[in-house]
């Protein structure tokens, strides 16, 4: 075991610290230290290399940086959930939006409108959705959580989590004690055995459902009797089940694999209704509120954190400048969520999506907020957009696109470029993604004219980004 003390000067791209070792021959070689934050004098263990960068694992921290605060969690160290809590909430405000701006230098020109970061607030217990893992050990030993920092795949027990709100933590818990009396064992990839694999737990902020999905195996040697499965629902009832006019849905979801063949889903209610509720708040400039209502299947795309979501809608509608003859695409659009709000400004709303599941509740929360503006396609985003093409010769007043992590591929961009819209809104849960497209977008003929970072992800590095691109005739930039 090797093990070396170092100064943290940076932060990495994943948000873990980095410093720099000289070793015994005079070579100096950046470290990764994760939990680490600059200004931090650390011991670590040396691993292996990986990407040039060696990797570690903090063992002491010698002295802290003057920034370094208390985390929040008792998992904090070891959970590969939060990487930040160890650093202000104003601070990582700082740092999130400072790296957006590093991002973009190269399209930043003096007439982009640059919006400061929106915050969270609270920064805390704003997740509602939560997929945990199960796992065993050769001792038999349960674990239901998260999954460990760089441990390839393996669970810890959680016990605490501040990023949903509390009745998640009752549910793992109520969870743990069912399976700890049920004789299932945790599914195990390699050897297709066992019958555990994760569990979801869902919720709509405003409408106070609860949705739970436990998945397990398809191999029919591990499959659950009804009496387990009647008490995995008595065991969520009991913890979890809601007050008020709030609704509990319980689903079990089959994975099935087969060499050779795609993984197949297959999902049914165990108890309850078969989605659940939310209400986004959303005021477009400063005019009357907008409350749409949509439906949730267990599968389908939500945005993560419903309060953020209520500010990024809000002002992705505003900086699109919709006008009531404009003609709207909205690309990757999940539920249906923001082209719902941008129909009530709009003449027409197309949206398109690859999610079976996503694009019936889409259809879904057409019907139950009465919209007769808004059309919804199934299907890849590049495929759609040359069907569109060659069905309509009217351009798209504006593109909105939020795609996902990997960002736009190749065939959705030529097909972007080709629509020749006036105006593309481009929403990114990866800054980093969404730069690269800048690249090719800016030289099919657009320029940046707007950025609104927001911060979705209290205590991690993740932080979603708002730019408004608007073409030029014939200039590439």
């Amino acid at each position: 075991m090797k093990i070396i003390e170092l100064t943290i000067q940076e932060f990495s791209k994943e948000g873990s610290g980095i410093g720099f070792w000289t070793n015994p021959q005079g070579q100096t070689t950046s470290v990764e230290v994760p939990f680490a934050i600059p200004g931090d004098l650390v011991s670590a263990e040396l691993f292996k290399k990986r990407r040039g960068m060696y990797q570690s694992r903090l063992l002491e921290i010698l002295i802290p940086s003057p920034d370094r605060t208390t985390p929040r969690c008792i998992h904090f160290g070891a959970c590969g959930g939060c990487r930040w809590q160890q650093i202000s909430y104003t601070q990582q405000l700082n740092l999130k939006e400072d790296r957006i701006r590093d991002l973009l230098t190269p399209y930043m020109h003096s007439e982009v409108n640059w919006h400061p970061i929106l915050p969270c607030d609270p920064p805390w217990e704003y997740r509602n959705k939560m997929e945990l893992s199960f796992s065993s050990d050769k001792a038999q030993n349960h674990y239901l959580g998260l999954i460990l920092q760089g441990s390839r795949g393996k669970v810890f027990q959680m016990e605490q989590c501040h990023l949903p709100n509390p009745w998640c933590v009752d549910a793992v818990k109520a969870i743990q004690n069912w399976w700890d009396h049920s004789g299932l064992d945790a599914y195990h990839t390699h050897r297709d055995t066992g019958s555990l694999r994760t569990l979801i737990l869902r919720e709509g902020f405003r409408s106070g459902d609860r949705l739970a999905m436990l998945t397990v195996s398809g191999n029919p040697e591990y499959a659950l009797h009804k009496n387990q499965l009647d008490s995995f629902v008595a065991a969520l009832k009991q913890a979890i089940t809601p007050e008020g006019g709030a609704k509990l849905s319980i689903f079990l979801r089959i994975q099935l694999i087969a060499k050779g063949h795609p993984t197949n889903f297959f999902e049914m209610v165990l108890d309850g209704p078969d989605h659940i509720r939310e209400t986004l708040n959303i005021n477009v400039d400063g005019l009357a509120e907008y409350t749409p209502t949509f439906r949730i299947s267990p599968s389908a795309f939500f945005q993560p954190n419903s309060r953020q979501a209520e500010q990024l809608y809000s002002r992705a509608l505003s900086m699109a400048q919709i006008k009531p003859e404009s003609l709207i695409y909205d690309l990757y659009c999940g539920t249906g969520t923001l082209g719902l709000c941008a129909a009530r400004q709009a003449r027409e709303v197309i949206g398109i999506e690859l999610s079976p599941e996503s694009v019936c509740d889409a259809r879904e929360n057409i019907k139950i907020n009465e919209l007769k503006n808004i059309e919804i396609r199934q299907g890849d985003v590049g495929h759609e957009l040359a069907k569109l093409g060659n069905e309509r010769k009217e351009i798209p007043d504006v593109v909105i696109v939020d795609p996902p992590r990997a960002g736009l591929d190749a065939r959705a961009i030529h097909h972007l470029l080709a629509l020749k819209s006036a105006k593309i809104v481009y929403i990114s849960c990866n800054p980093t993604t969404q730069a690269v497209n800048l690249e090719l977008l800016i030289k099919g003929g657009y320029k940046l004219d707007a950025v609104q970072p927001v911060d979705q992800f209290p205590q991690t590095i993740h932080c979603e980004n708002i730019v408004v691109l608007t073409r030029h005739q014939n200039e590439v930039i």
